[in-house]
């Protein structure tokens, strides 16, 4: 069809406005992964025109509204704005089409309302944003908000973009990018990623997404990921993608995140180097405060979460499995792992679970400091938690368990102050439940100590230790120490001895049945739950050569 250029008529329509939150900065916001933008609101204050955009299954799309400075060019249901007048326009969206499109090119911010909005693009992006030219000082470029039953999907060939124009998603923006309200958008993508932001994208307020990405990644925020609200679905099959990704920073306060990725590793021609898949790549560092998080990675060589830098758990809750192999070639090896940092863990708050049937559940290239909340690692064939510098315990509850090396393994120090640790190693050889490094050594001053499958040689157990040769197998034991009572599942493979550091002198039981109390460390322990039946065992000194 032939394009015609449509001068947009005026539109009577009026917004009702709310509070609109300020932009907030730190150091002037001009740092990759600060977090700049704190607008979560689903109102319309501060667009101060109006423009409707209806596609049709059968015709042409239509476009109406406020018109100064304003042009539309229409080829079908292809739609191209420019905004021109500076003025903040917010774009109401319906109808639907299987062969069309939204470009939006723009030097103001701007808001999409889709209203059931369905729309398919064959040779690129569905939505294209294309303004304003954002720096990461600048904040908002695009809000957003959904209502009813959405549906945006794009071509698996993109035509060649203008000049240096980006086209990188089916849902791209140049600016930042944040998606709220009360209904739901499903992103298909087969050419490029699902949804993409060259600043950051933030999911707030209630809004269901989900993301399918077969060729990219399922969403990407370049300076960063904000997620606190909301429900988002991931799922990305290709090789080396990524669930979601930020060269800087992803942070979760709330919501609930789910996150699929089936793909396997394969070379990187940008990096010259060869590169898995994971659930989250966050290049700088990830923080969860809240809300739900799970990951399921199983192609070759993935990791539930890969960053280059910090890791910062606080609170909500984390469940990440991997069940993928290593991805090896005669050159490299790209392994198979629960979540890796370059540099320091730290875990304050919250319930982390991390599952992995190759390589560690939970590695660390720094320090892994646990001073609050619950933390889970498995390991079927590694260390079940690692640290290449210290492991340092002061509080809350931690398991590290290894079906085939050391619990927990640090290349320094590991010291254990308080709180309660269940180390746990089962290949009855040289590892141990508890295993630092060559020439530092593993300190128990505090807290309660259940070690199975021994200690290393030398361990400092300041407080009384006590051992016994022998347990049972897949059975509930109950360690009362004070008032309180740990009722702990063994593993089902045996192990050399069961050790035990406590504060006071405990009592064991062994073969009870419990009921009742608080679960912990993914169902290995209750905390003060009822237990019955059970025979008392007999408990020896440990002494650190032992």
């Amino acid at each position: 069809m032939k394009k015609h250029l449509l001068v947009i008529g005026v539109l009577a329509a009026l917004f009702t406005a709310c509070g609109k939150d300020e932009i907030t900065t730190s150091d002037g916001g001009e740092t990759p992964g600060t977090i700049i933008d704190t607008d979560t609101t689903t109102t319309l204050e501060g667009y101060t025109r109006s423009v409707t955009v209806v596609f049709s299954a059968t015709g042409a799309a239509t476009v109406s509204g406020d018109s100064a400075g304003i042009s539309a060019t229409i080829d079908g249901n292809g739609v191209e704005i420019n905004n021109e007048s500076g003025a903040t326009v917010a774009y109401f969206l319906s109808g639907s089409t299987t062969d069309g499109y939204l470009k939006i090119y723009s030097n103001a911010e701007q808001a999409l309302v889709l209203n059931s909005v369905s729309l398919a693009n064959s040779s690129g992006a569905a939505i294209n944003i294309q303004g304003p030219a954002i720096d990461p000082g600048n904040g908002l470029a695009a809000k957003v908000i959904l209502n009813g039953s959405n549906t945006l999907a794009d071509g698996a060939t993109y035509s060649a973009a203008s000049g240096l124009e980006d086209e990188k998603a089916a849902l791209f923006c140049e600016g930042g990018l944040l998606l709220t309200g009360t209904g739901s958008l499903t992103v298909e993508a087969t050419g490029k990623s699902a949804i993409t932001s060259d600043t950051y994208v933030q999911l707030s307020g209630t809004p269901t997404i989900t993301a399918r990405a077969s060729n990219g990644h399922g969403v990407r925020g370049k300076n960063y990921i904000l997620l606190s609200g909301g429900t988002l679905d991931v799922r990305v099959t290709g090789d080396m993608r990524k669930g979601l990704t930020s060269d800087t920073l992803v942070r979760i306060d709330g919501g609930t995140t789910t996150i699929e990725v089936s793909g396997n590793s394969g070379y990187d021609t940008e990096s010259a180097a060869y590169a898995g898949t994971a659930g989250i790549r966050a290049g700088q560092g990830f923080v969860m405060n809240g809300g739900t998080l799970t990951i399921a990675s199983s192609g070759r060589g993935g990791k539930g979460i890969n960053s280059n830098g910090d890791g910062t758990f606080n609170g909500g809750t984390v469940d990440i499995s991997v069940t993928g192999t290593d991805y090896t070639t005669s050159t490299d090896t790209v392994a198979a792992k629960g979540i890796k940092f370059q540099g320091d863990i730290t875990f304050g708050g919250g319930t982390v679970t991390v599952r992995c049937n190759h390589n560690e559940g939970i590695e660390s290239k720094g320090s892994i400091t646990v001073s609050g909340g619950e933390v889970y690692g498995y390991s079927a064939t590694s260390n079940a938690i690692n640290a290449s510098n210290r492991i340092a315990v002061s509080s809350g509850y931690l398991c590290g368990h290894s079906d085939s090396n050391d619990g927990l393994d640090a290349g320094g120090d590991i010291t254990v102050s308080g709180g309660l640790v269940y180390a746990i190693c089962t290949d009855g050889g040289t590892h141990k439940a508890v295993n630092s490094g060559k020439g530092y050594s593993f300190t128990h001053s505090g807290g309660t100590l259940i070690a199975i499958g021994g200690l290393e040689n030398g361990a400092d157990l300041k407080q009384a230790g006590y051992q016994t040769a022998t347990y049972s197998g897949n059975t509930w034991y109950a360690l009362t120490v004070g008032t309180t009572t740990y009722a702990f599942r063994t593993p089902v493979a045996s192990a050399s001895s069961l050790v035990l550091s406590c504060g006071t002198t405990p009592t064991l039981l062994s073969g009870v049945s419990v009921s009742g109390g608080t679960g912990r460390l993914a169902g290995t322990v209750v905390e003060d739950g009822t237990t019955t039946g059970g025979t008392t065992v007999n408990l020896t000194a440990y002494t650190s050569n032992n």
